[in-house]
């Protein structure tokens, strides 16, 4: 079992800047890849971004390439979401998730946190 806990989510405003982060516990973090996805009021939930085990490849949804940034620090069980230059539609509940083979499906992670709630004012 892996447990996450997701935090930083917040109100701010449009071209603002948040930092979430999520907390692993449990197995060993580092054995995992790590996705974020976001859910907005009344649509499915989407995939946001991935980091392999290492760091070593990343990827983006097209609808946040060049604003936000994942990173991990396996030394503290935690991975990261900088997300830049944000818009009204980045408003959502962001959720990170764990699984042993790299993907960018939500239907294939395994593990999920709670979800912590990003709101954008415009």
């Amino acid at each position: 079992q892996v447990q996450l806990v997701e935090s930083g989510g917040g109100l701010v405003q449009t071209g603002g800047s948040l930092r979430l982060s999520c907390a692993a516990s449990g197995r060993t973090f580092s054995n995992y890849h790590m996705g974020w996805f976001r859910q907005a009021p009344g649509k499915e939930r989407e995939f946001v971004a991935a980091i392999s085990w290492s760091g070593g490849r990343t990827d983006y949804a097209d609808s946040v390439k060049g604003r936000f940034t994942i990173s991990r620090d396996n030394a503290k069980n935690t991975v990261y979401l900088q997300m830049n230059s944000l818009k009204p539609e980045d408003t959502a509940v962001y959720s990170c998730a764990a699984n042993r083979i790299y993907t960018t499906m939500m239907n294939r992670y395994d593990y999920w946190g709670q979800g912590t709630q990003v709101t954008v004012s415009s």
